[in-house]
């Protein structure tokens, strides 16, 4: 299938560019719903640098990247996509509580300055039930698990109706349990039909939570299912 004839996300000979410095090139490949995706590389190999330009974050880019047929560049809002920064960039001593955050993802879908119906409120507390936060709601951001910060963020665009997660580096920093619930929570969110895109670091474990794999070197190397991305050759090509 040819890029432009996906309806889902779709990406086509992808070039960034920072300045005269080029960080990302020749990257191709398409998402339909309910695909996971975990992109793979060294460190500089542009893995944030894709996932921050899909979010919309990132000027110099070239190519085409589309939304159901749509070319982004032309979409005003994007409340189908919602990306998660690594860990260190977000301020996780920001005095909000965990229901405050998740509510702050129906803003862009009602306006900063309207009520919430019992239908908002009704969607904010099926993303707490659905990333396992139920009882947490007036716990602080700050005195959570880095496992439950993680599932928090990703509750607040359940509720602003994302449908691409684009996550950096989600699984840094986590211990075992928080790894194995975070994981469970991203195939139930595919099983559901969103589109996850994470950069991830642990190749062992990729073949259980992401379906797809796509290898990255400041260029695509491969891409494809995970089983057969993850061969000894291409990831010495990779990380080499």
């Amino acid at each position: 299938m040819k890029a432009g004839e996906n309806k889902g996300l779709a990406v086509e000979d992808l070039h960034v560019h920072y300045g005269e410095i080029c960080a990302l090139r020749g990257v191709t490949f398409c998402a339909q719903r309910g695909a996971s995706i975990a992109v793979v590389g060294r460190n500089g190999a542009g893995k944030s640098t894709l996932l921050k330009s899909l979010a919309g974050l990132i000027s110099g880019m070239s190519g085409k990247v589309t939304w159901q047929g749509e070319p982004i560049r032309t979409q005003q809002k994007r409340s189908w996509i919602a990306y998660l920064p690594q860990r260190e960039e977000i301020d996780w001593n920001f005095p909000i509580t965990v229901g405050g955050l998740v509510d702050m993802g129906l803003y862009p879908r009602i306006g900063p300055w309207r009520r919430f119906t019992p239908d908002h409120r009704k969607d904010s507390a099926e993303a707490i039930r659905q990333m396992g936060l139920e009882g947490l709601e007036t716990r602080r951001i700050a005195e959570l698990s880095g496992g439950q910060q993680q599932r928090a963020f990703m509750a607040r665009a359940l509720a602003g109706k994302a449908e691409v997660f684009l996550l950096d580096e989600p699984f840094a920093g986590l211990d075992p349990e928080g790894s194995r619930n975070l994981a469970e929570r991203i195939r139930e969110l595919a099983r559901q039909g969103a589109i996850i895109i994470s950069s991830h670091h642990d190749l062992d474990s990729i073949p259980e939570t992401f379906e797809h794999t796509l290898l990255v070197k400041t260029r695509q190397i491969a891409f494809g299912p995970s089983r057969e991305i993850l061969s000894a050759e291409r990831i010495r090509e990779a990380f080499g």
